[in-house]
């Protein structure tokens, strides 16, 4: 599916994967409208309009998605935002922040769902492309919905939801023509893992099979414009870790 000239949705905007994505987006033409709930200090790229907005927020998601579908066709969705405390069941402090749990589970799963959901409406009654295509939805999971690590139940348990949602999504949309794939990410150079020593950032990488190096963001955004593009690519999670199998630790 050609993306020039059509209105595209990232959450989690403003830094990492969603940053990135927007700008390759952008590169080939689409108009972006980039969601993050701190978009003071996101990077100003030609063709991005960021919005202030929760994705947990039902309200402001509507607005969101009102707004980029007025301005083009809306046909391209990219769920990256997410969040992931790490946190043990039983800790040194006691049992599991239960709201904590709730938030990760909020924020990663169920805010994925919201805007899949609301962006899907709006992208039902555009007109339809070559063999009744509408859009294309690609959401953000992990490696740790498969091997999740020790302190990594909240966030696994969200991102395992995220890869289940996948084919169902797949078969209720496709009537709409609206394609669901999970991109699930291995380790990444995010702001998150930026705040890490050179030392560990190496041992992360050498524990990669091949290639050994960490994931970049232009790997993940070259991965969805290929998604994209492949219009036969339907309900799949795709790992993205150069074969890597997470350790307990």
């Amino acid at each position: 599916m050609q993306i020039d000239n059509v209105a595209a949705i990232v959450t989690g905007a403003a830094s990492g994967l969603g940053n990135a994505t927007a700008a390759a987006l952008a590169a080939k033409g689409a108009r972006v409208f980039g969601l993050d709930l701190d978009i003071a200090t996101a990077p100003e790229i030609d063709g991005v309009a960021y919005i202030k907005a929760d994705v947990t927020s039902e309200s402001q998601v509507r607005a969101a998605v009102a707004h980029a579908a007025e301005q083009r066709p809306l046909r391209v969705v990219i769920n990256c935002a997410g969040i992931g405390t790490p946190a043990r069941i039983l800790g040194k402090a006691g049992v599991h922040d239960l709201a904590l749990y709730a938030k990760i589970v909020q924020v990663n799963l169920i805010g994925t769902f919201t805007v899949l959901a609301i962006a899907a409406e709006a992208m039902a009654s555009t007109k339809p492309l070559d063999h009744a295509q509408r859009g294309v939805i690609v959401n953000t999971a992990s490696v740790a919905a498969f091997e999740g690590q020790i302190g990594q139940a909240a966030y696994s348990s969200a991102k395992g939801g995220v890869v289940g949602l996948t084919l169902p999504a797949a078969r209720d949309l496709a009537q709409h023509g609206i394609r669901v794939n999970t991109i699930a990410p291995g380790i990444v150079e995010t702001p998150m893992l930026a705040s890490l020593s050179e030392k560990v950032r190496e041992s992360l990488a050498a524990d990669v099979p091949f290639p050994k190096r960490l994931g970049r963001p232009s790997d993940y955004a070259d991965l969805v414009a290929f998604i994209i593009d492949h219009d036969y690519l339907n309900g799949e999670i795709i790992r993205m870790d150069g074969a890597l199998r997470l350790a307990p630790r």
